[in-house]
């Protein structure tokens, strides 16, 4: 495990707690009628596991990985005291390698490896789906400064061959977890909406 990245996720959520928001991307959320009722789910690089938390509220058994310690913590506890079935695993996904189709259902938020494309879509089971959302280019001042970090137009509708497409979209949205006090959205409407691309396939 990279230690630096591990420090620097884990300075992230140092002062997280129970009560700090965690709530389901966008394509998630919207598209969550899609979801089967039952069946083996992972949400990769989850942090403090908004999807996890969802997928696991849904019926599905959820996996969560993530190199932050301090945040699969907060999750851990929150599954525990809410009696959810949520397995937290603290990995390096760099080096971490996915089990071949083990899962129902993986979600990706705000977290974009070319490299794993193909393991992501080995690791789900037949007809198994992937959620996938994150960061289109060009770089924005409110998001990651690396360009790599972005998608290209369309770039998640061309990624998985062996996937049927059920849902694509781009454009700006809001930050799920903005505080819930609506002066403060109003406030922080335009620094916290960002440009993302979003996804849905079945794996055929």
């Amino acid at each position: 495990m990279t230690n630096s990245t591990a420090q620097k996720w884990d300075e992230k959520y140092k002062t997280a707690t129970l009560q700090t928001p965690a709530n389901p991307c966008f394509v998630l959320k919207q598209h969550s009628r899609l979801l089967p009722f039952h069946g083996q789910a992972l949400e990769l690089a989850c942090g403090l596991g908004g999807n996890a938390r969802f997928l696991a509220q849904c019926g599905l058994k959820t996996h969560a990985w993530d190199i932050s310690d301090n945040a699969l913590t907060i999750l851990n506890n929150w599954a525990s005291l809410n009696q959810l079935p949520i397995t937290p695993l603290l990995t390096d996904l760099q080096q971490m390698i996915l089990p071949y189709q083990q899962y129902d259902v993986i979600v990706v938020s705000r977290y974009l490896d070319r490299n794993q494309f193909s393991a992501i879509a080995d690791a789900l089971k037949p007809n198994g789906l992937l959620f996938y959302q994150t960061f289109l280019a060009p770089v924005q001042e409110n998001a990651p400064q690396n360009p790599d970090f972005y998608l290209k137009t369309n770039e998640l509708n061309q990624a998985w061959s062996n996937l049927e497409t059920l849902v694509y979209g781009e454009g700006w949205l809001p930050n799920e977890n903005r505080s819930s006090s609506k002066a403060k959205q109003e406030e922080e409407t335009e620094t916290s909406k960002q440009r993302y691309a979003w996804y849905v396939g079945r794996k055929k």
